[in-house]
C-alpha cells in the first residue's frame, strides 16, 4: 500500500481481538486516494491521506 505523498502516513499494525480474546495479527491501512493537487503552482497527481485532502480544501 501506498504512504501519502504530504505527510507520509502509512499501514500501521495491530491486533484483532476475538471474543474469545485471541490475538491475531492485523494489518490498519490509511485512507489514500489518488488526487490531483496544486502545489507550488504545479498541478501534480499524488497519492495523499483524507486528513491532508481536508487539511488542503481549509487553506485553498
Amino acid at each position: 500500500m501506498a504512504k501519502c505523498d504530504i505527510c507520509g502516513r502509512g499501514p500501521q499494525f495491530g491486533n484483532h481481538v476475538s471474543f474469545s480474546q485471541r490475538h491475531v495479527k492485523r494489518r490498519f491501512n490509511a485512507n489514500i486516494q489518488k488526487r490531483k493537487v496544486l502545489i507550488n503552482g504545479k498541478v501534480r497527481r499524488v497519492h495523499i491521506c483524507t486528513s491532508c485532502l481536508k487539511t488542503l480544501s481549509k487553506t485553498a
